[in-house]
């Protein structure tokens, strides 16, 4: 037996990623089956008690008609646990992944505006150079306000080439950007790659039970040297498994040498896996109660319509007023039939320990019209300026105090964003900016905002002008008294004597 035993035992614990991957998903299958699994053994308990006693009683005929009915009776109450439990068991967990949120009727905090990620994915290509890799990955960094490429090397038995990390300034094109090649000799493993060049095995191997999703990963530059960043995640509970942050996997381009830390304080970029805000958000299904849960008559939804069509949740975005902190931002729509964006959660970027981040929901008031309708509004309200040749609206995104932000131009030159405020009397208030922010005009600003006093500060500044090069008709003076017409003909008079004396 010891013969057997020791070699499966090492070749199990050699396979660290294979063994993690296979504990993983039998967790989640024992957390979704256990509950009817120990229904069955009750019954099956229960059937064998009886037929023990039947039979010391010396009852032997009908044991088993007995057997049979309890049985049958053991089938059907566990088929109607496992499924109800299958049911309730996915309330539970979304209830789980809750319970860090909060739902408050407070203004989004003030948001920095950004390049849309689809421009920024547009302008990584034309800055690869020479490169002959495959992009894998395009990543906003909040805190240094840049867009990171993850470039794959081609072969089986190959990691990554370089990392791209760019400057995609509102209103132009990049202006800076720097590749920092991996040493494909030292460093030569990539997700999903083959045999040892799996970055998944390396990262197993290092600490086991914790796992990853792909689109999690980014990469940095730090003095020319590429570091590929991956956030972990673990599993936390028995009957209702859920996931948990477990800091991050640090992989260095050039030594090849694999760091996985906790301390997440010195990572340059998110640390809080994306994939697991998203659930987080997901789980806002579960704010009422079961009943509500079943029939979809609570939480939110992302809003999947209009510019935001494919690339609809969890936009990365910096504070402006707080330096250092971002969050994961999306506009949520009503369960059901409903478009319109009546709430924003937010997420943390940055989060430290093992437990969920805390999940924030803020109800707008007024609510948004839905993004398909605002490029509508934007394409009628200021046609001058969109959208004619490659040109369009690029996502509709919060940028704090219930203020949503489109920014509109082609995917190599942002030229314009368009701001607005909400249903404000009856219509959708906006104003069209330039990309840097100036304003420019609006097709409706809200009363006492700040846009519609410096457009009256501008008008009043347009028609001093005017009236400074053209001075305006005295009118009729058949109306003046003849103390106003004195004091007319002596200011005349002083003004002729100034002019004289003037040359």
């Amino acid at each position: 037996m010891g013969i057997v035993v020791l070699p499966v035992g090492f070749v199990l614990w050699y396979a660290s990623y294979y063994t993690t991957i296979v504990v993983w998903e039998l967790r989640k299958l024992f957390a979704w089956f256990a509950l009817p699994l120990l229904a069955a053994a009750a019954v099956a308990v229960g059937v064998l008690v009886v037929g023990r006693l039947r039979r010391r009683a010396g009852r032997g005929a009908g044991d088993g008609n007995a057997a049979v009915a309890l049985g049958c009776l053991g089938a059907v109450v566990g088929l109607g646990l496992a499924v109800g439990w299958l049911v309730y068991g996915s309330y539970l967990q979304d209830r789980a992944y809750m319970a860090t949120a909060r739902v408050v009727t407070e203004p989004v905090p003030a948001l920095a505006a950004r390049v849309p990620y689809v421009a920024g994915k547009a302008q990584a290509a034309p800055h690869l150079g020479d490169v002959t890799g495959e992009i894998s990955d395009i990543t906003y960094l909040p805190d240094s306000d840049r867009f990171a490429t993850l470039v794959e090397r081609r072969g089986w038995l190959a990691g990554y080439e370089v990392g791209l990390v760019q400057d995609v300034p509102l209103g132009g094109e990049s202006r800076s950007q720097e590749r920092c090649p991996f040493d494909v000799s030292e460093a030569d493993a990539r997700i999903g790659g083959w045999f040892t060049h799996n970055l998944g095995r390396k990262i197993s191997a290092e600490k086991r039970w914790v796992r990853f999703e792909a689109d999690d990963a980014y990469v940095t530059c730090s003095d020319g040297t590429p570091v590929v960043v991956v956030p972990l995640k673990r599993q936390s509970g028995i009957l209702v498994v859920t996931e948990r942050p477990a800091g991050v996997a640090l992989y260095n381009g050039r030594t090849g040498k694999l760091t996985v830390t906790t301390d997440t304080s010195a990572v340059p970029g998110p640390s809080y896996p994306i994939s697991l805000a998203a659930r987080q958000r997901e789980g806002t299904a579960a704010v009422g109660g079961f009943g509500d849960w079943w029939f979809e008559r609570s939480g939110w939804d992302a809003s999947e319509d209009g510019a935001n069509e494919g690339n609809e949740s969890e936009f990365t975005m910096r504070y402006a007023t707080e330096a250092g902190r971002s969050a994961y931002v999306t506009p949520l729509t009503p369960q059901g039939e409903a478009s319109s964006v009546v709430a924003v959660s937010t997420v943390p970027t940055r989060h430290r320990g093992g437990g969920l981040a805390p999940m924030t929901v803020h109800r707008l008031d007024p609510a948004w019209s839905s993004p398909k309708a605002l490029v509508a509004l934007i394409k009628a309200e200021y046609r001058d300026v969109c959208c004619y040749n490659d040109d369009q609206v690029f996502e509709v995104v919060p940028t704090g105090g219930g203020t949503w932000t489109a920014t509109v131009g082609s995917e190599q030159n942002v030229r314009y964003r368009v701001e607005g405020k909400g249903q404000v009397g009856g219509r959708e208030a906006t104003c069209l900016k330039a990309a840097d922010g100036g304003l420019i005009r609006c097709a409706y600003a809200v009363p006492g905002s700040t846009e519609e006093q410096e457009l009256k500060r501008r008008e009043q500044q347009k028609q001093q002008q005017e009236g400074a090069k053209n001075p305006g008709d005295p009118g009729d003076l058949s109306g003046y008294t003849n103390e106003q017409l004195a004091e007319l003909q002596r200011r005349m008079t002083e003004e002729i004597g100034r002019r004289l004396k003037s040359g």
